[in-house]
């Protein structure tokens, strides 16, 4: 075989050979943002309105898998499910990216659905949620409530603020469903939930039953 013919040979399985593994490479995987950058997105489009509109918009499509058990607009209809409405876009972003991570497990059809959505999707589902409004209308104050609004004063309000709206990564309260605080709060205490975080360890570690259903029904009472 001549030199020229030898070259030209190699040359040909050279490129077959980058042309079979091309479309491997192109079929991976992009590499998925991290959380911090996650944030920071979601931060920036809040800063813009138009952009803030578009992802709203693309959100309410994308919501419609979480209609089923936390109702139309993120306000629940269960007990024991929250209410997702007007709840901390950062907030909502943290806890969807800790289902992907497999740091929160509720169960098994919230962690493959929300694994099914693009971090864009995540990102604008949160802040779709963000912006609805809560409809029910929270339950008066009562003997209980009251009770449970001296606790908050002592144990939730440097976390969680004097009208229970929380702020970024920590959640809002006011408003939220009865048997779904309880619940958590039951969970935080016994330290072998679903969630673990040494703050909220440590702030009902001591909390009797009655002291947690009196903290839930003033959380129900406050206004959102």
């Amino acid at each position: 075989m001549s030199l020229t013919r030898f070259s030209c040979t190699f040359s040909l399985l050279l490129f077959a050979a980058c042309a079979h593994a091309a479309p491997s490479r192109s079929a991976e995987k992009p590499v998925a943002p991290s959380p911090e950058a996650m944030h920071e997105k979601l931060a920036q489009i809040s800063q813009d309105p138009a952009r803030l509109s578009a992802a709203i918009q693309r959100g309410q499509k994308d919501a419609a898998v979480c209609r089923h058990c936390h109702g139309s607009g993120g306000n629940s209809a269960m007990a024991e499910v929250p209410n997702l409405a007007s709840q901390n876009a950062g907030y909502l972003l943290e806890q969807m990216n800790k289902f992907v991570q497999g740091q929160r497990k509720s169960s098994a059809f919230m962690e493959g659905m929300i694994k099914a959505l693009s971090p864009d999707e995540r990102i604008d589902i949160a802040l779709f949620l963000s912006q609805q409004p809560v409809t029910r209308k929270p339950a008066g104050m009562n003997p209980q409530s009251l009770a449970g609004r001296q606790l908050y004063a002592t144990l939730c309000v440097a976390c969680h603020g004097a009208d229970g709206g929380g702020s970024g990564k920590i959640p809002r309260l006011a408003g939220q469903q009865i048997q779904y605080v309880e619940d958590s709060l039951k969970r935080y205490r016994s330290g072998g939930g679903e969630r673990i975080d040494p703050r909220m360890a440590a702030s009902t570690r001591k909390l009797k039953d009655t002291d947690i259903r009196n903290l839930a029904a003033y959380l129900a009472a406050m206004q959102p």
